[in-house]
């Protein structure tokens, strides 16, 4: 395996903080559904993209594809950009913590 996978996979890890089912079980809630840009009126990118992830979560290492290692530095820079947005109040029940966790990550989820 290559650096560049090494640091994607580590990278990813350290993005990716919910679990495929924790993941699963928060698409299918209004909130999750109602956050984020939608294609065409249809599904939202992120939430599309929690889609996949849960699909790279279930997959051994080696398994992975080309395009599921593509979409895991698209998760990982999407997480760094987004969580630099922190708001500065409560944000439990905001459109941001919402918007995130379609992309895998809880920020108020303890490590």
């Amino acid at each position: 395996m290559s650096e560049d996978r090494d640091s994607t996979w580590r990278d990813f890890g350290d993005a990716v903080n919910m679990t495929a089912s924790e993941l699963e079980s928060w698409l299918d809630t209004d909130e999750s559904k109602e956050v984020g840009q939608k294609k065409d009126g249809g599904e939202s990118t992120g939430h599309e993209s929690g889609r996949h992830i849960i699909a790279i979560l279930r997959k051994k290492k080696a398994d992975l594809t080309d395009g599921d290692w593509d979409h895991m530095v698209k998760v990982v820079g999407y997480v760094k950009r987004h969580s630099a947005q922190r708001p500065s109040h409560d944000v439990e029940h905001t459109r941001w913590r919402y918007s995130l966790m379609n992309w895998g990550n809880d920020p108020l989820k303890k490590k």
